[in-house]
């Protein structure tokens, strides 16, 4: 799997944009700066968004190109990021440290996302909100149509609301939806797909 990442973003463009995430610029724009964690965060569109927008961000992925491209972005801007490369396992985050985790598009194996999740929670302070956007498991009809809007082959990757009201239990949702959207994010996700967001805040 790093392997297919570092490939994929070796590539010289930006390969889901250089903007950020729609529903995650939203959410973000409504809450006070502080501190935010994203995993998964490949080229780092998400967390230069943040940074610009006075957010203290960290980030990691497990693909080194994502991290030098995410670094680029950086310096384009002028901001900065805490940007680790390495598995969650092996980073060192602390109890209760960010205000706001945003998993956009992180998509885990089944066998590591319980724990990985559990981490999250740790991580995150009381008052603290999950901003989240995924593909459904619907994504793979959209799959079959166009190729190109994204995601997954495998679908124990993808999500259902259950799931996920399972893994965040004991959160408040106070946004949770399930829905066809049109992505436009650089060159892999382009056309109609099938999403879940959700803004869930830790009692």
């Amino acid at each position: 799997m790093k392997d297919f990442w570092n490939e994929r973003y070796a590539e010289k463009e930006y390969v889901y944009g250089k903007t950020p995430n729609r529903y995650f610029q939203e959410k973000l724009d409504e809450l006070r700066p502080g501190r935010i964690l994203l995993p998964a965060e490949g080229e780092g569109r998400n967390a230069v968004y943040a940074a610009r927008m006075d957010w203290e961000v960290s980030a990691f992925d497990i693909s080194e190109e994502g991290k030098n491209k995410a670094i680029k972005l950086a310096r384009e801007y002028n901001v900065e990021l805490d940007y680790q490369v390495g598995k969650l396992e092996v980073l060192d985050y602390k109890k209760e440290e960010f205000d706001a985790i945003a998993l956009i598009f992180a998509h885990f194996p089944k066998e590591v996302r319980e724990n990985y999740f559990q981490q999250f929670d740790k991580y995150l302070r009381p008052g603290g909100v999950v901003i989240f956007e995924g593909f459904s498991k619907e994504q793979i009809e959209y799959q079959k149509q166009n190729p190109q809007s994204g995601g997954p082959k495998d679908a124990e990757l993808l999500y259902t609301k259950e799931e996920l009201e399972a893994d965040f239990r004991g959160y408040k949702f106070e946004e949770f939806e399930e829905l066809e959207v049109e992505l436009e994010e650089g060159e892999y996700h382009k056309g109609k797909a099938a999403v879940i967001r959700f803004l869930a805040r830790k009692a």
